[in-house]
């Protein structure tokens, strides 16, 4: 059709001999607001790296909109019992307004967590996935996140900056959701805590594996049949107790290095793991 023609303009063109490209525009930014057939930030945080998590709770903070569209889109299999200890495939969003986005969505947010609080108690975190919006009013994320976990008695609550338009793919929502990890569960654990389990030489992480129609399972069978103990998996199937037992581990085995290249580099610098 001549209206997609003309849009599609710029983003084909023919490559000439002897020139190092052909001129074509892409790899731009997502517009906020714009449903794109590409991930974005969040989709990466989300979606990927925070959303198995099965014992925490993720908010979609920000117009139902993204939150519905990453609604259990993946087959993140999981053992528990979902809505009780485990929340993998519900959703939970703050559903912004125009009201909110005038007068911001701090208190909504706080009224969010007290009613998560109340229904799901068994949670033993909450996640704040921010949506586009979120970054263009500068709703304070993490000052909501720090009053209610002090109120929750140390609760771990993490806000997570992965505003769709900060990144043209999945990528840095990757980056961001990894960075997040590293600053509010692994940066917030007591050096001097008594270990929660036994260590052994044969510690392992699988790290970067999403339990994908179920593959982490096979993947930790294999392992386990090889005399080593996976201590953790990232985050298929995976738990707060998880991620905060990795720096325990002797070796992360990496699985998909595209989203978790960034956390495992760190705990090989801050940790010492290989």
């Amino acid at each position: 059709p001549e209206k997609t023609a003309k849009r599609r303009a710029k983003h084909l063109n023919v490559h000439e001999s002897g020139k190092s490209d052909c001129g074509v525009k892409s790899n731009i930014k997502s517009i906020p607001g714009v449903m794109t057939i590409r991930g974005c930030a969040y989709a990466g945080s989300k979606g990927v790296v925070w959303g198995p998590i099965k014992d925490m709770i993720h908010i979609s903070h920000g117009p139902v909109g993204c939150g519905q569209y990453s609604w259990a889109a993946r087959r993140n299999y999981y053992i528990g019992t979902t809505g009780i200890d485990t929340f993998v495939t519900m959703q939970f969003t703050s559903d912004f307004q125009e009201k909110d986005i005038v007068f911001g969505g701090d208190k909504k947010l706080a009224k969010i967590m007290d009613e998560i609080q109340e229904l799901f108690p068994l949670n033993n975190g909450i996640t704040v996935q921010s949506e586009c919006p979120i970054g263009l009013i500068g709703d304070d994320i993490e000052a909501v996140s720090k009053t209610k976990s002090k109120e929750y008695d140390g609760k771990t609550i993490v806000p997570v900056r992965c505003e769709g338009f900060r990144g043209v793919s999945q990528s840095l929502g990757h980056h961001i959701a990894n960075d997040a990890i590293r600053d509010w569960v692994f940066d917030k654990l007591p050096a001097d805590a008594a270990p929660r389990f036994e260590p052994s030489d044969y510690d392992v992480a699988i790290i970067g594996d999403y339990n994908i129609g179920g593959d982490a399972w096979s993947s930790r069978i294999l392992l386990e049949e090889m005399g080593l103990r996976v201590i953790a998996q990232w985050s298929g199937d995976g738990s707060l107790a998880e991620l905060e037992a990795t720096p325990k581990a002797k070796l992360n085995v990496l699985h998909c290095y595209r989203s978790m290249n960034y956390i495992s580099r760190h705990m090989e610098e801050k940790f010492g793991i290989p």
